[in-house]
């Protein structure tokens, strides 16, 4: 039996294969989105997944601002930032961000999910998120998919 038919193959950043998706954010519930998003950010749904590697798709999200949130999330739960003053804590709910940053509530928890260390961070950028329908990246001709069919 040959031993060498046997080795594991890893990815690197010359053999990965990054792909452009389109989502459509309009009616989903957030976390669920964005568990998915950050699994094809991440790359972990291709066969050769290394987790050294970005190997991860470019997803641009669009229509974030109609993202839903179950229960009393909208009004009960909390953005807490600190500004680096004393007496500096800003908090904001789930309703007062959407208003005045329609992108970051799928930015953040999308974020939260991804490593916190310097490839979490790469990662990251591969992410574009928009409030409306129009996007910059129609010359990569994104695919879209529908975020109910994956797995």
């Amino acid at each position: 039996m040959d031993t060498l038919s046997y080795k594991t193959i890893s990815e690197n950043a010359a053999t990965v294969n990054k792909e452009w998706l389109l989502v459509d954010a309009e009616g989903q519930t957030l976390g669920r989105l964005a568990s998915t998003i950050a699994r094809l950010v991440r790359g972990k749904h291709k066969t050769g997944f290394t987790p050294h590697v970005d190997c991860g798709d470019n997803v641009v999200v669009i229509n974030a601002e109609k993202v839903t949130l179950t229960g009393n999330k909208s009004t009960e739960k909390r953005y807490i930032r600190y500004t680096g003053y004393p007496g500096g804590q800003r908090i904001l709910s789930a309703d007062q961000l959407l208003a005045k940053h329609p992108t970051a509530l799928v930015e953040k928890a999308v974020k939260g999910m991804l490593p916190k260390n310097k490839l979490g961070n790469a990662i990251f950028k591969n992410l574009y998120v928009y409030a409306g329908t129009e996007h910059n990246q129609e010359a990569q001709k994104p695919k879209a998919i529908n975020i109910n069919e994956i797995k």
